[in-house]
């Protein structure tokens, strides 16, 4: 069936904000006296700030209260905007903005599907506010991926059923929350090994749009 709607994690995918949350995580561990590294930080791709927060706290040599973790999720979440006023359109990963006007010039709908809850300001920062037809983000789920709440709330918005959707994605949770949704999945970035995707490439700058609409 011909696909009639993509669906694009935000980071990693579109643009890469990687650095400047793992900047803030380690500034945060830091404070509290917490060993965080990137291996520990690749394990938060994907997955909401409250349940980043979880994996970062493993180390922890003290319990914090659901009350202090709202105040350290706070903390991190304000350091990380603060990173973000620097990013501009010339931040876009390669091949990203091509493949969007790609596929709005053949009438297939785009999406964003994200856990994060800084979308709409990513967004605004790289001139992307207005392009997509529909934004699903952490604001709108109760459960971030692997659960595949998100990208049907996306495909929900658009009006199309799930079967007829392609998510492009940079995580293995993402990978696994948009086959759970029914949909088929093109994992580029970190994600590319993963061998459960329908389709992989490296990066969106090495899949043209006819490769892509024939997944």
């Amino acid at each position: 069936m011909a696909l009639k709607a993509v669906i694009f994690d935000l980071d990693g995918v579109i643009v890469s904000t990687d650095e400047s949350h793992y900047q803030a995580w380690q500034e945060l561990a830091d404070a509290e006296g917490i060993y965080f590294d990137r291996t520990i930080n690749q394990r938060l791709r994907g997955v909401s700030r409250m349940e980043s927060l979880e994996i970062l706290l493993e180390r922890s040599q003290r319990t914090y209260s659901p009350e202090e973790k709202i105040v350290l999720a706070f903390r991190k979440n304000t350091r990380y905007l603060e990173l973000l006023k620097n990013l501009t359109p010339a931040d876009l990963l390669p091949g990203a903005l091509e493949m969007l006007q790609a596929l709005k010039a053949a009438g297939v709908a785009v999406a964003i599907g994200s856990s994060s809850k800084n979308t709409w300001y990513i967004l605004e920062r790289i001139g992307l506010a207005r392009f997509f037809d529909a934004v699903a983000d952490g604001n709108d789920i109760a459960q971030s991926k692997p659960d595949p709440e998100v990208f049907l709330i996306a495909a929900d918005r658009l009006g199309v059923r799930p079967r007829d959707c392609l998510v492009v994605e940079d995580a293995r949770a993402g990978v696994e929350a948009a086959l759970a949704a029914g949909m088929k999945a093109l994992a580029v970035g970190y994600a590319a090994g993963d061998e459960r995707a329908t389709a992989r490439a490296e990066s969106l700058a090495e899949i043209g749009v006819k490769e892509l609409l024939s997944i």
